[in-house]
């Protein structure tokens, strides 16, 4: 039997109206602002020809108040599943050109039928979100769509790899489903997320604000940390979610995509031994030391702009995918604060969902000091330091290059705190606290009776940092594994991290701790 050449032209005249979105003109509009359409952002994701649409003739209910007889193509979003670098992924695009890409109980439905997809087959979702917020037409339906998308959210966290790319506005309630997304890719230009906006803000408390004083991609990725990686436009946020993907499994019960060296180097980076300054009260950058311990062009930094005295990002050594946790002494004297700490925790945790092998480097003087870190609840900020590393089971190495002092040792990741594998350079210093600080408890009668003070004092500190801080004297109690040269942390990394990648841990059966929140 032969289909009608009728019907034939009905389907691909329904498709074109749904391709054409809310129409030529305010395809147009966009172009000239610099903005891809929902369709242009969720094919330029996707290999060519693997993109297989889902619900694309769905409609509103057409009895819903204001909005009778109009027609919504796609009910304002783009649903369906492809290919990303050779894998499969699940996602949505909403269309701001379609009743300003506004929520409705179908719109809900066809991201949640993408949610069910990516849980059901155990593949990333990608979510592109543009949207003027609820759909005020449809009342409580609306309401109760957003309320489908989180549960659908909280469904699939620690599942699958979860990615929201913000490239319009994101306001109000739609701000919480990327809130519970495990990263937010937001573009510098165009877009805004916010809860309330500057007028409802003025109006209820009296101060004047600017849109991007609460709801910029650079004021997120700087001040609120909501925002994961700053992209320059909607292509560039592409990039960036096709890179991140790069580093991440389809779900947890699989590994990351590993690509193992064929032919370790196992000689010595000298350049790595020239790194450390000759007094250890000088910064050392340990992007530096990133950049020679990492695969090159290998290390995707997170939360760049944010907490800046902890580095956290993915990176492969020898091909290995690990998760980077690093302090920073360049900011803050590499000091964990409550940003720090909330950064290091949820990182962490990522990575221990799906089974990346952690990678700690240690350079921190302590908690930072303040009657504001104390009253903004540094104990428990950092306390989610200490539960994150705990708690993980996947492979954990950790190198202290300098200092590690007091319960900021511990928060690090120490062998008391689960380290498989702990490595520390001959300048590492392990103590309660830094050599001075323990003159000035343990012998500050001394000191004060000494003809010179502060001679007196050096000698005491040179004494105290010999005898209890060396790398030695942990290492010979069995807290460090081996101290090594700088050189060799590469090689001996790599080495450890295939040698673990089989390591299996269980805990004791739980729904799950409670973290401190």
């Amino acid at each position: 039997m032969t289909i009608p050449d009728k019907l034939l032209e009905e389907l691909r005249e329904r498709r074109n109206r749904i391709h054409a979105s809310g129409g030529e003109k305010k395809i147009e509009q966009r172009h000239e602002k610099g903005l891809l359409t929902a369709r242009e952002r969720i094919m330029s994701l996707f290999e060519p020809d693997t993109f297989q649409e889902i619900g694309a003739h769905a409609r509103h209910q057409a009895h819903q108040f204001g909005m009778e007889g109009k027609d919504l193509p796609g009910d304002g979003v783009v649903v369906g599943t492809g290919y990303v670098n050779g894998v499969p992924v699940a996602a949505f695009s909403q269309d701001f050109t379609v009743a300003a890409g506004t929520l409705g109980k179908m719109h809900a439905r066809k991201m949640v039928q993408a949610m069910r997809y990516a849980r059901k087959m155990g593949m990333p979702l990608v979510g592109f979100n543009d949207s003027g917020g609820a759909r005020i037409q449809e009342g409580v339906d609306a309401l109760s769509g957003y309320g489908d998308v989180f549960y659908q959210n909280v469904l699939l966290s620690g599942v699958v790899p979860q990615i929201a790319v913000v490239l319009g506005p994101c306001a109000g309630g739609a701000s919480y489903s990327p809130a519970l997304m495990d990263f937010v890719i937001m573009t510098r230009h165009n877009a805004h997320m916010f809860i309330t906006g500057p007028d409802v803000i003025k109006a209820v408390t009296g101060r004047a604000t600017s849109m991007d004083d609460i709801g910029s991609a650079t004021m997120h990725a700087s001040v609120s940390g909501n925002v994961h990686f700053v992209a320059e436009d909607d292509a560039d946020a592409v990039r960036l979610v096709r890179r991140l993907l790069g580093y991440l499994p389809s779900n947890n019960t699989e590994d990351p995509p590993h690509r193992p060296s064929s032919d370790m180097e196992c000689s010595l980076d000298e350049g790595m031994n020239l790194l450390v300054p000759n007094e250890s009260s000088q910064p050392m950058d340990v992007r530096l030391v990133i950049e020679r311990l990492v695969d090159p062009g290998e290390f995707l930094e997170v939360h760049a702009d944010w907490a800046r005295n902890l580095i956290v990002g993915l990176a492969r050594i020898e091909g290995i995918v690990v998760g980077l946790v690093a302090n920073q002494s360049t900011a803050l004297a590499g000091a964990l604060d409550i940003n720090a700490s909330d950064k290091g925790a949820r990182f962490i945790r990522f990575c221990n969902v799906f089974n990346i092998p952690l990678v700690t480097l240690v350079d921190v003087p302590g908690f930072l000091p303040g009657v504001e870190q104390e009253r903004g609840g540094i104990i428990r900020h950092g306390a989610k330091m200490l539960y994150a590393y705990a708690a993980s089971t996947v492979p954990k190495f950790t190198v202290i290059l300098r200092k590690a002092y007091g319960g900021s040792y511990l928060a690090m990741c120490s062998a008391e705190m689960g380290a498989d594998v702990v490595y520390a350079w001959p300048t590492a210093e392990i103590a309660v606290m830094g050599a001075k600080g323990a003159v000035n408890v343990l012998h500050r009668r001394e000191v004060k009776e000494a003809e010179d003070p502060a001679r007196r004092t050096e000698q005491l500190a040179d004494a105290y940092q010999e005898d209890f801080c060396s790398p030695y004297l942990s290492a010979s109690h069995g807290y460090v594994s081996d101290v090594i040269e700088p050189g060799e942390t590469r090689f001996q990394l790599a080495l450890a991290l295939r040698k673990f990648l089989t390591k299996r841990e269980l805990r004791p059966q739980k729904k799950h701790g409670t973290i401190p929140l």
